[in-house]
Parts: C-alpha cells; sequence; structure tokens
C-alpha cells in the first residue's frame, strides 16, 4: 500500500478484517509503483495471500507485475484494489487475482465498500472517511451520505491529524505500520499524542514550506514551474510551486541515487497522468497518477529533456483546449 493516509487507511480496514475478524496473520509493507514488482518479489513467496491497495500500475514494470501476480495467484489469493488511471492500452482486470479498479473515489472508499460487503461493520466507514479526505476525494455520493452518520466537522478534524502526522512522517515505514494497526481498531487519530505532536510540527513546516518556495520557484519554462530540494513535502511544494509560478503545472523533485522524484500538480484541464505516461514511453521513466496530481521518476541525465518535452506537451494541450 501507499504511505500517505489514503494508503494507511485502506491497510488499516483490510488489516482490521484479516487479523481482527479472520485471525488471519498479518505482514504490513508500503511501496510505490515503481517498486511494486520488485516488492513483490522480494516480500511475498508462493503461498501467501496478498493484498494490494492504493497502488498505480507502471508501464516500465508491468510485464513483470502482471507474471509475479500470476504465479502468486496460482498458489494462494490476490486482491488488487486501486484508484488511479491504469497504464496506457491495459485493462487491470486483465491481471490475474481479484481485481477492483475504479477511478471514482478513494482507495479507501473501495477498500471499505469490499470489506463491508463480507461483514466489516459500519463503525470503519469513518476509517475511510479519514483516507478520502486525505486524497482529496471527499465529495463522491457515498462519502456525503455516509458523512451524515458522522459529525463532519470532528471526521474532518480527526482526518486533519492523521493527514499531517503522516506527512510529516514519509519513509518512517515502522511508524505508520503502527498507525495502520491503531486504525484498524477504530481509534481516533486525537487520542494518540504522538499522531498530534507531528501533525502540530508538520503544520509549521508547511507554512515554512509555502514561505520557501515562494522565494525559490523557478519559471524557466513557459508552462513549467520548477522547485528542487524543497524542505518539506513534494506535493505540497509543487502546489505552491504552481501558484507563486503562476503557471499551468508545478513540480518539485528531490535527487536520490541519481534518480529525479517528482511530485506534479496542475489545474483543471491538464491531465498529468497521460501526459507523464506518454512521455514515460518516450524516454524510458516512470510516471502517472491521478489526472491533477500525479509523480514521476527520472533518470538525473534525462532531467534536461523531461522538462523540455513535458514543456512542449502541455503548450500542445493547452492549445488544443
Amino acid at each position: 500500500m501507499h504511505g500517505d493516509s489514503d494508503g494507511v487507511c485502506s491497510g488499516a480496514l483490510a488489516y482490521h478484517y484479516y487479523a481482527l475478524i479472520q485471525h488471519c496473520s498479518v505482514d504490513v509493507y508500503f511501496t510505490h509503483p515503481a517498486g511494486l514488482a520488485n516488492d513483490l518479489l522480494e516480500f511475498t513467496s508462493n503461498g501467501d495471500n496478498v493484498f494490494i491497495a492504493d497502488i498505480a500500475l507502471c508501464e516500465k514494470s508491468i510485464d513483470a507485475i502482471k507474471n509475479v501476480l500470476r504465479e502468486r495467484a496460482r498458489h494462494g489469493s490476490v486482491v488488487y484494489i486501486d484508484h488511479h488511471p491504469a497504464p496506457l492500452g491495459l485493462n487491470p482486470r486483465d491481471l490475474s487475482g481479484e481485481v477492483i479498479h475504479d477511478t471514482c473515489c478513494s482507495a479507501s472508499e473501495l477498500v471499505y465498500k469490499y470489506f463491508h460487503g463480507k461483514g466489516l461493520s459500519d463503525e470503519y466507514s469513518r476509517v475511510a472517511l479519514f483516507g478520502a479526505i486525505g486524497d482529496y476525494l471527499d465529495n463522491t455520493v457515498w462519502v456525503n451520505k455516509v458523512l451524515n452518520d458522522w459529525d463532519k466537522r470532528h471526521v474532518f478534524f480527526e482526518a486533519g491529524i492523521l493527514i499531517q502526522a503522516l506527512e510529516s512522517s514519509r519513509r518512517e515505514y515502522d511508524f505508520k505500520r503502527r498507525i495502520v494497526k491503531y486504525l484498524a481498531h477504530n481509534s481516533l487519530p486525537s487520542n494518540d499524542s504522538e499522531l498530534v505532536l507531528r501533525a502540530i510540527i508538520q503544520g509549521r513546516r508547511d507554512e515554512e514550506l509555502r514561505l520557501w518556495i515562494r522565494e525559490h520557484v523557478v519559471k524557466k519554462y513557459k508552462f513549467l514551474s520548477l522547485v528542487v530540494n524543497p524542505p518539506g513535502s513534494l506535493g505540497r511544494a509543487a502546489t505552491y510551486t504552481r501558484v507563486y509560478g503562476s503557471s499551468p503545472v508545478g513540480l518539485a523533485y528531490e535527487i536520490r541515487n541519481n534518480i529525479a522524484i517528482m511530485s506534479l500538480r496542475s489545474i483543471e484541464g491538464i491531465d498529468l497522468n497521460i501526459l507523464l505516461r506518454k512521455l514515460c514511453k518516450e524516454i524510458n521513466c516512470s510516471g502517472g497518477g491521478h489526472p491533477n496530481a500525479a509523480g514521476a521518476r527520472v533518470e538525473v541525465d534525462k532531467l534536461e529533456i523531461f522538462f523540455n518535452l513535458l514543456d512542449k506537451m502541455i503548450s500542445e494541450h493547452v492549445r488544443s483546449s
């Protein structure tokens, strides 16, 4: 699963069902689209029951993903639930195992509905709401209906604590595993002092990040603004970069082991998922996500080519719309 609030809440719902209702032994792992194939090979074996949620499929490794899921499904069960747009030309239902794929809503909503059909209590709709809010997918028919069963202000307060605390934790996966198990008991984020403290600290960091980006945004391209190595969340940095760069698309990236890890945000009408998937096919990188919020991993020596091509693609998209 992914390490943001939607992924963590999806994991909590799954953990509750498998560990607390079915009494199965459960291990929790966090991954990302580019690393899914390798992580499946490393952390799962034939005979395991594999549950994957909130992880997009990556063109660059789709054949490897298909192969390992086919092998795992021959010897155990495989469940894949996701809401990201699929790779171009791929029907996710062609994957082995039980596949639930719908861009309608958050992964948390899809996972809740899946397990609710198997007996998960209505009480756990609150956990799913936390995940939906965290992924900006809190205006679906289901969310609007279920929010009536809770105090809306309280749900958003609790979701805010969780979202901020997880944002401050980034690659602290042991901490996130603890939170998965904590939420699996339908416990409130505000009752966990570490979550509250991390959320407060993250709020201060976000304001510092906003002010930093205002001074460091690079407007080198016509339709694309950049920041490199921002002191905080890449996703939020990309949003502020778009705003302060007055560009249709904002991009924030950091360098890790000669790979640029990047997050992008766009205005309505520019589908980053499609642009990135087409671009990465052309220069052999990995990228994709949601229409207005996506990510990519690009080798450092390809960055200038990537930026120029992306700016050109955005320009063509803007002119044609």
